[in-house]
């Protein structure tokens, strides 16, 4: 079977690249290109701003009712459901994520979060009607923003950019996105979706290069606000290209979440969470627990219990039910682990599992569930986010000690605290200096609570209402309650002095 050919969506319609050139998507499991789709250039990013800024502009989706829009996007919720096996399908083969986990997991949330958003549209709201003054009434406005664009990663390709339109789309915005280069097939499915529910150029996909598209659309004065979820470094390189119009600029950055168990936690509930939180989408997510931090009473029977576990994960097909962990999504990726692995051996970190790609395994960007111990804080492995398969696990004599190498990482997205005495459990997770942090759980998220990071994992918050007041920026309308022909406010409260 042929690869398949993409467009990409501008205006309400499918275009190629205006070079007329195409890039190859490739299967990670199986390293078989499965599409080709449009390399964009500057043009074709200018020319999908042009679209948004002319829907936005018009009003053609920005001055709908909430009623309007919410049934529009309970619409495409319902199209997601309707093709979800085979979106899922998609997905797997593209990212190289388990089935189970994209069918189960993955398409449930994009279709709640859509849910989510379609009804939020209508109770979002500022401050009640007030008399602050003494002599007139101020109310407050969320208007959308205007044109938003959104640069949304590999890892979770569909899942991630749902975040990201359901409340720009709910609040009234255009949207241009671009996807990963590597991972752009369900969102654009998504578009496929989208085309007799949303007006023209309310949504835009740019598909292309990152320093190219998405410089454009940091740089593009015609650009109100620009999100992002991506590595740290990235963010940097975007917080600098949007300065040109002073755009809003929401972030959510990179991870090296701690995983804190105390002395009185559940060992087998402990290493079961650190497994799942681990290799949970090959290590490829910025919320998985990389840094397990265990009380130096425990440390030995937990590291038993952990290893045993670990050895029982399936590593393989991604399409096979039965596989537990896929690939890595790309030879580079892979590379990139491999030198990380290598790092933590020469400065003197221990294997106690895996390490290297798995022998049975002839194709594909496969690596093992890796576990290091005696770890140095000071150490790359302890310190970097890998994004990969590799937990390392330190020990510790004092809760301090344990709070302190937490939080002593340029990173603060998620954390999570294992343990029975509530107290002490509150007290860790209120000294993490984290956006999230889960006691007795690590990485659920839900559509109702906030997602965002502290220090350099970014600002601003995906999900939740907090994520849709993103999307909107903040009005003040003054209406003069002493009647029309009379002095200025001054003389109206001070007097005429």
């Amino acid at each position: 079977m042929g690869a398949a050919n993409y467009k990409m969506y501008i205006d309400g319609k499918w275009a190629n690249s205006s070079s007329g050139e195409t890039f190859n998507v490739i299967n990670p499991a199986t390293e078989q290109v499965i599409a080709k789709v449009p390399l964009g250039a500057a043009d074709d990013a200018k020319t999908a701003i042009d679209s948004a800024r002319i829907a936005f502009d018009k009003g053609v989706w920005s001055e709908k009712t909430p009623a309007e829009r919410a049934k529009a996007i309970w619409k495409l919720a319902d199209l997601v459901e309707e093709n979800l096996l085979r979106i899922a399908k998609l997905e797997s083969a593209n990212v190289g994520k388990t089935i189970k986990y994209s069918r189960e997991s993955d398409l449930p949330f994009i279709i709640d979060n859509l849910r989510f958003f379609a009804g939020a549209s209508r109770i979002l709201e500022g401050k009640a009607a007030a008399n602050y003054s003494g002599i007139g009434t101020s109310i407050i406005k969320r208007e959308p923003i205007g044109v938003v664009a959104a640069v949304v990663p590999w890892n979770y390709p569909l899942y991630i950019a749902v975040w990201k339109l359901a409340p720009a789309l709910a609040a009234g915005n255009s949207v241009v996105i671009k996807p990963a280069s590597y991972t752009p097939l369900t969102l654009l499915e998504f578009a496929k979706l989208s085309e007799n529910v949303l007006p023209k150029g309310v949504l835009n996909v740019v598909t292309g290069p990152g320093e190219v598209i998405g410089t454009e659309l940091a740089t593009s004065k015609k650009v109100d606000m620009i999100t992002l979820t991506g590595d740290t470094s990235t963010g940097k390189r975007i917080m600098q290209a949007a300065s040109s119009n002073v755009k809003k600029v929401h972030l959510e950055l990179g991870g090296k979440a701690p995983f804190i168990v105390l002395k009185d936690a559940s060992i087998d509930a402990a290493t079961e969470g650190a497994i799942v939180s681990s290799f949970w989408n090959t290590g490829q997510d910025c919320t998985s627990a990389t840094r397990v931090y265990v009380h130096e009473s425990m440390y030995s029977k937990f590291m038993a219990m952990l290893v045993k576990k670990a050895k029982r994960i399936r590593t393989g097909d991604p399409m096979n039910e039965k596989t537990d962990m896929g690939p890595l999504i790309s030879a580079k990726q892979l590379q990139r682990i491999e030198s990380y692995v290598k790092s933590g051996i020469e400065e003197g970190a221990d294997l106690a599992l895996g390490g290297s790609r798995p022998k049975a395994m002839k194709h594909g960007f496969y690596f093992e569930p890796t576990i290091f111990t005696n770890v140095a804080h000071e150490m790359k492995i302890c310190k970097e986010e890998i994004f990969g398969p590799v937990l390392d696990v330190i020990k510790y004599s004092s809760i301090d000690e344990a709070v302190e190498k937490a939080n002593g990482v340029v990173y603060g997205l998620a954390a999570s605290v294992w343990g029975s005495d509530i107290t002490k459990l509150m007290d860790v997770a209120n000294r993490l200096k984290s956006g999230t942090v889960w006691i007795n759980e690590h990485g659920i998220l839900v559509s109702e609570m906030p997602h965002g990071g502290y220090k350099q994992s970014g600002f601003g918050k995906d999900l939740s209402m907090y994520s849709f007041e993103e999307y909107t920026k903040i009005k003040h309308i003054y209406i003069d309650q002493t009647g029309a022909a009379r002095k200025p406010w001054y003389y109206v409260v001070y007097g005429d002095k």
